[in-house]
């Protein structure tokens, strides 16, 4: 289900890089959300470094709400980058396994699964950057 690698790289480079992979990739940044500076402003200091992005690849989030609109609850796809204890992490849900809890059809499925692929490619090529 969960799906992280650990990066030599600090969080500031690293989430300058995986943007950068995302963009050639054809997937786009919906939002990034710095959950450290959200935390601070509510009040409540978070410890470590924490940004999520929500990407989509809108063709294929297009096939996928074609073939079943309700999966809009489990779109965008997010990608978080964070530190933990001083390593940087890079992690994800698999869409793979958030499309089986949702939905059964196999259209659906054989998407997810790109997807799935496509941004476990992102993410190590932004660590290789």
């Amino acid at each position: 289900m969960r799906y992280i690698v650990e990066s030599q790289k600090n969080v500031d480079i690293a989430t300058s890089d995986l943007e950068t992979e995302i963009l050639n990739n054809g997937f786009g940044i919906l939002h990034m959300y710095n959950l450290k500076e959200t935390m601070h402003n509510k009040g409540f200091e978070l410890p470590e470094e924490c940004y999520i992005y929500e990407i989509c690849n809108p063709k294929l989030a297009l096939e996928v709400l074609s073939e079943d609109i309700s999966m809009n609850m489990v779109l965008p796809c997010r990608i978080s980058v964070y530190s933990d204890k001083g390593i940087t992490k890079i992690g994800m849900i698999g869409p793979s396994t958030l499309m089986h809890e949702s939905s059964h059809a196999e259209a659906l499925k054989e998407i997810a699964e790109l997807v799935e692929t496509k941004i476990k490619e992102i993410i190590h090529a932004s660590i290789k950057l």
